[in-house]
Formats: C-alpha cells, sequence, structure tokens
C-alpha cells in the first residue's frame, strides 16, 4: 500500500512537469522536495519565506538541506505584520499569511515559467483546524502529499528509509500560533516567544511550545494588567511532551527556566502538566 501512495506521488508530480515548492524545512515539504526532485529534475525550485514569525534556526536547517537535495532555493520575505487582518489574531488569521504567501509564490512561478505551485499539505490535514487551506484552494494551489493519500505517518516513515534528517523532526508552527486567538500580535510577544524557545532547545528539549497569555486591555483597569516597574502580567506557558515534564521540573533547571524567561520579560512562568499538544489554542471544535 505504501509502495502503491509513493507511485502515485511521483506520477502526480510527472505530470505537473515543474513544480514551485512552499518549502519550510518541515516533514512533509522536505519529503516532497526530494520526490520532486526525483522525478524533475531541474524544473524544481524551493521557496522559502522569512519573517518574524519564521524561526531562524528552522530557515538555517531548511537552507542546509534544500543545498543537501541540489535544489535550487529562494528566500522571500512577507510582510505579515503590516497586515492589520493578521495583527488582530481572529480564528482565520493563518488564511490571511497563507494568501499573502501562495501569492506571491504564484507570481515568482509564473515569471520563471513553473506550471505548479505545490505545498506540503498531507493526508491526515484533512482532520485539523487549518483556515490556510482556504487560501491554498482559492489560488489552486496543488498539495501532491494529500492527492497520494499520504499520512503524516507514512511520510515520516519514508523519510526515514530516504535517509532524510526531516524523518523525526519534531512539528512546526508559526511563532505567532502560540498567541491565544483575539491576542494581539506584535514584535515584541513574537520575539518573547522565540528568545524562549531557543533557550528550552539548548537546554536539550526537542518538542517545545511557549505560549504567550497576557492580562486583556479589555478586562479590568490598567493597573490589574501591569505588575511592578509597569511591565504588563505576561504569562509563559510551556509545552513539553509527558515524558520531558519530570526533566523540565528538576529543580537546578525549573529555576534556571523560570530565571532566564522572566529576564526575557514574563512575569508569570507555568508549565502546562498535560503536555505538549498540537494546536492548543485552536478553538473547540
Amino acid at each position: 500500500m505504501l509502495n502503491k501512495k509513493l507511485t502515485k506521488l511521483k506520477k502526480i508530480l510527472k505530470n505537473m512537469g515543474s513544480v514551485l515548492v512552499a518549502y519550510s524545512g518541515g516533514v512533509d515539504s522536505t519529503f516532497l522536495l526530494k520526490i520532486a526532485k526525483e522525478v524533475l529534475g531541474n524544473k524544481v525550485l524551493a521557496v522559502t519565506a522569512k519573517s518574524e514569525t519564521y524561526p531562524e534556526r528552522e530557515y538555517n536547517q531548511a537552507k542546509k538541506i534544500a543545498r543537501r537535495l541540489k535544489v535550487k532555493h529562494l528566500t522571500i520575505y512577507t510582510k505579515e505584520l503590516l497586515n492589520p487582518k493578521f495583527l488582530a489574531n481572529p480564528a482565520d488569521r493563518c488564511y490571511y499569511c497563507k494568501k499573502e504567501l501562495l501569492t506571491e509564490l504564484k507570481q515568482i512561478a509564473a515569471d520563471v515559467g513553473i506550471s505548479y505551485v505545490a505545498d506540503g499539505t498531507n493526508f491526515d490535514d484533512k482532520k485539523d483546524f487549518r483556515p490556510g487551506s482556504k487560501a491554498v484552494k482559492e489560488l489552486n494551489v496543488r498539495s501532491p502529499l494529500k492527492e497520494a493519500g499520504l499520512n503524516k505517518k507514512e511520510i515520516r516513515l519514508l523519510s526515514r528509509k530516504m535517509k532524510l534528517p526531516t524523518w523525526d523532526k519534531p512539528a512546526l508552527a508559526c511563532l505567532a500560533s502560540r498567541i491565544p486567538y483575539g491576542t494581539h500580535i506584535d514584535r515584541k510577544k513574537l520575539e518573547m516567544i522565540r528568545k524562549s524557545e531557543e533557550y528550552l532547545y539548548k537546554l536539550g528539549f526537542r518538542q517545545v511550545r511557549v505560549r504567550h497569555h497576557a492580562c486583556p486591555e479589555t478586562e479590568g483597569s490598567p493597573e490589574q494588567c501591569r505588575g511592578k516597574a509597569g511591565r504588563r502580567n505576561e504569562i509563559a506557558r510551556i509545552e513539553v511532551p509527558p515524558g520531558d515534564i519530570i526533566k523540565l521540573v528538576s529543580r537546578n533547571l525549573s529555576n534556571k527556566v523560570i530565571k532566564k524567561l522572566k529576564d526575557i520579560g514574563y512575569r508569570y512562568v507555568t508549565l502546562d502538566l498535560q503536555g505538549y499538544q498540537t494546536g492548543s489554542l485552536n478553538p473547540v471544535t
């Protein structure tokens, strides 16, 4: 069954003729890029978008892998932080980001004579809350992995067989996904999240989310929303896999984490005892 799906994927890509891959460096887009290169050769272009919502560490890894796969790699700079609709952080926030990105990718593809833009959406993604999929549909972007019926587990298995370094890579999501819907997004919050997660990665944690919670301006008085020296009462809610919780709460490590995150700007540092959950801030459906 798995070989049939892989064969189907290769047939889909061959029929596309040439493809621009929206490339994040994650499990799915790396696998797609690998197979596209295998099938289409030099008729493949990988494009990665940089912005304040995309960790520099992830970009550097994506660039390194594209070089390893010998695929032409282009970097663009997106401006979602200039879009008031994105900054307002509604439940369909990802739509506005994805719409801007894919519109630019479609233009690049047209300029260089590439037939299709493809993303790394897989078959499992149909079950998840993904407002960005609306932009994919509107702009006629292809999702070959989904079309071939490949799910996340199968993609990881095939990636491992092909010795791709991303086969066991933790799930990736933009930094804005750490901020609850309805809470305004700004550079300061994103930078606090980025620094906090980078610190935890350096301590050896592979799967980390620092959810950013703050006292809403609409609740209580401004004084109630601020701590000493006028600092807002931002709360860092750390998520790590359940198996890593004991490590994180050890006295020596937890004290270091608390101090570091408070230095970054958080007033309170908490740990979610449920552990890491994909999309834990998504609306309840």
